[in-house]
């Protein structure tokens, strides 16, 4: 498959992604490509731009300047369009921007020839019920957390997988993670590293009272259902860790696989086990 129509979202706030494009824009047009470009890198350069939940409607593609951040806010962005991405890393650890910027031509130009395969990523939808109403809804790429302010106490939350109950955790809270993200907080909190085309779902307490409370990986078909029982009123539902939602005692919050899948532009040769290895650190003293 060829792509003619390209979109382009940048990190917010940094200069670097418009001085990249000032080289990559006419290479593009050279191409014969057509650019749907954010309104806000577009007005650093003095250019026609479209709103970010716009784009995926317009490009047949879509690049992504700057980090992981970044790529999880274009995600959720795409929702049910099906839109690949292609990742350009210009932040730190840079796990799912699998493309560094000094190598950007060479691969923007395998990415729209089509020749490069699309890797396939779950996602999560995560509900919240609050007297028996549906008041909240997200969807996320790496994972959804349930946790406590920094002055409140440990909390309780009680956890239903398919309509069975599994435990009631006291802990810090809790991490629902898809593969893309165990290798995010869920890996901080000494949750497992999942390849990130499997279908599987980790939970990961914080910090548990127990120590015999240990992450557990679950089939992406399964249903998880957490009731909060804590009196604290400083308990937090965060979505990739960039949007969060207050909770009270007696939300019902319930996450399972979202119909729709993220699509990443994998370069050939790209091998997940090497990234494990440099991102990671792994064999160094």
């Amino acid at each position: 498959m060829n792509y003619g129509k390209i979109g382009i979202i940048c990190k917010i706030g940094v200069a670097e992604p418009a001085e990249i494009l000032k080289e990559i824009l006419p290479h593009l047009r050279n191409k014969g490509c057509t650019v749907f470009l954010d309104s806000e890198t577009a007005e650093l350069l003095n250019m026609d731009g479209y709103p970010r939940s716009q784009i995926p409607s317009m490009a047949d593609v879509i690049i992504v300047l700057g980090g992981d951040g970044t790529m999880l806010s274009v995600a959720r962005i795409i929702g049910d369009k099906g839109v690949p991405m292609l990742g350009v890393n210009l932040g730190g650890l840079g796990f799912i921007t699998n493309v560094n910027s000094d190598e950007i031509f060479d691969a923007i130009d395998k990415a729209l020839s089509g020749s490069c395969p699309i890797e396939n990523r779950i996602m999560l939808t995560a509900s919240v019920c609050r007297h028996e109403e549906k008041i909240a809804n997200f969807i996320v790429l790496n994972d959804v957390v349930i946790t406590k302010g920094a002055l409140a106490r440990i909390i309780d939350l009680e956890i239903y997988v398919n309509a069975s109950y599994l435990t009631t955790f006291k802990a810090d809270g809790l991490i629902i993670s898809t593969p893309t993200g165990s290798t995010a907080y869920s890996l901080s909190a000494g949750g497992p590293i999942l390849y990130p085309t499997l279908n599987s779902i980790v939970l990961t307490p914080i910090c548990p009272h127990v120590l015999t409370n240990r992450p557990i990986v679950l089939p992406d078909d399964f249903t998880i259902k957490i009731i909060l029982k804590a009196d604290s009123e400083d308990v937090f539902l965060t979505f990739d860790g960039q949007e969060v939602f207050p909770l009270r005692r007696n939300d019902i919050v319930e996450v399972k696989k979202s119909e729709f899948t993220t699509k990443f532009i994998i370069l050939s040769g790209r091998d997940y086990f090497q990234v494990l290895r440099t991102k990671l650190k792994w064999g160094e003293r």
